[in-house]
Formats: C-alpha cells, sequence, structure tokens
C-alpha cells in the first residue's frame, strides 16, 4: 500500500528534488532550500519511516524508497525533476534512475555507495556491530526494531554492480568530500562507470551539504545550470 510522505517546498520553476541520508529527515537540507529556491521549485521529502513521513507496511529498503519517490512524483503530477541525493538519499536517487531514468533530467549523488563495502572500515564496523546489538532486542524494544531496521540499510544495502551504472543516460554529478565516510577510489568508481558523469571532490566530510553548503550549492548550481 502506497503512503504519503511528508515534504516541504519553496520556490517556483524547475522541480529539483531532494533526498536527505539514513536517520535524517528533509530539514538536512535548510541550506539548499533556501539558496536553490531563488530559481527552482525546490521539494525535500521525508523518507519513509524518516522524520514525519509514516513507515508503511511495505519493506524498509532502497528499492522500496524509489518507489515511494515515483509514486510521490505521479501524486504530484510531477513528469519530471532534478533530484539531488544525499548519503543513502544518493543511493535512493541512483536507484531511482536505474528503474525511472526518464523521470529525472540531472543527477546529483552526495556521498552515495554501491554497497556497504565502499564504506570505510573506521565508519562501517561500529554500524555493523550496532545493527547486530539492535537486532537482539528488536523484538522486545521497539526502538530497537527502529534502530535495527535504520541500520540494516548500511549493513546489507545498497547492491548495484559498477557495470549497471552504464545504463544511466542522465548527465550525473558525483560529489563527495575530501574526509568523506565513503572511500574516494568508491566515489571514482562510481563516476568511471557512468557514461556522463562529472566529478567533484571537495574540501569536508561526509555532511558538505551542511557544513561547506557555500562551496557545494556553487558546484551543484553550475552543474545545473549547464546547457
Amino acid at each position: 500500500m502506497d503512503i504519503t510522505l511528508h515534504y516541504a517546498e519553496k520556490g517556483q520553476g524547475r522541480p529539483l528534488i531532494l533526498l536527505h541520508g539514513n536517520g535524517e529527515d528533509h530539514t538536512y537540507f535548510v541550506h539548499q532550500m533556501e539558496y536553490f529556491s531563488r530559481t527552482r521549485r525546490v521539494i525535500a521529502l521525508d523518507t519513509r519511516g524518516h522524520g514525519k513521513s509514516p513507515r508503511g507496511t511495505a519493506p524498509f529498503t532502497i528499492w522500496q524508497f524509489a518507489e515511494d519517490l515515483l509514486h510521490f512524483m505521479d501524486s504530484q503530477g510531477l513528469a519530471q525533476g532534478d533530484l539531488l541525493g544525499f548519503s543513502d538519499g544518493g543511493n535512493i536517487a541512483l536507484t531511482f534512475a536505474l528503474r525511472h531514468p526518464e523521470r529525472i533530467g540531472r543527477l546529483i549523488m552526495n556521498g552515495a555507495n554501491l554497497d556497504p563495502s565502499g564504506v570505510k572500515p573506521s565508519v562501517q564496523l561500529p554500524i555493523v556491530l550496532g545493527y547486530h546489538m539492535a537486532s537482539l532486542f528488536a523484538g522486545k524494544r521497539p526502538k530497537a526494531r527502529k534502530n535495527a531496521e535504520l541500520l540494516a540499510l548500511m549493513v546489507k544495502e545498497p547492491k548495484i554492480q559498477p557495470e549497471a551504472l552504464k545504463k544511466i543516460p542522465n548527465p550525473t554529478l558525483v560529489i563527495a568530500g575530501t574526509k568523506d565516510m565513503i572511500k574516494e577510489d568508491h566515489t571514482r568508481l562510481i563516476f568511471r562507470s557512468l557514461p556522463h558523469g562529472e566529478l567533484a571532490i571537495l574540501p569536508g566530510d561526509h555532511f558538505l551539504a551542511n557544513k561547506e553548503h557555500e562551496s557545494f550549492n556553487q558546484r551543484v548550481a553550475a552543474f545545473l545550470d549547464k546547457d
């Protein structure tokens, strides 16, 4: 059964849809909402089970989140829009592009990964341990069950082969920080696998859009505004 996703929007013009990361909500993009709404209709979603969006009963997976996005666009009458996804939001955006490229103009993936091996071990190991701990208590404690679901997204997903990216016809910007939690060689692998990719590695960590929003926004704007 489809759910109704919570969202915030600002501005007018070509739609730019923003997808936040794991455990966050649309407010992560506060600096992007303000900046891009000067020239665009900016729509920031709360993913299923995040923020004010309901959990529903469908599987809690990246693939399901991509289908939720399709349902949202259909319900809003959005034939097409540009897509900017951060972290797990980037993985959702990539999955959506593999399934529904005709619904996207330009694609921006910030801090995305193809599979869990793309995350640096110093970050991934605590996530795996946290997932196993939460799973132990998931049957008895609702909070533990929710944590287990969230962490499972980073332990078990995504599962995308680099060769699959060759099918994406959209102009795509792959953007990451110099001190990102995603391995730089993995980010470069994503870039190299895209037929119409651009790569930007900016000073900063995983949370560029929030912490280094001026340089991030300028680089994204330069990509979006190309003819």
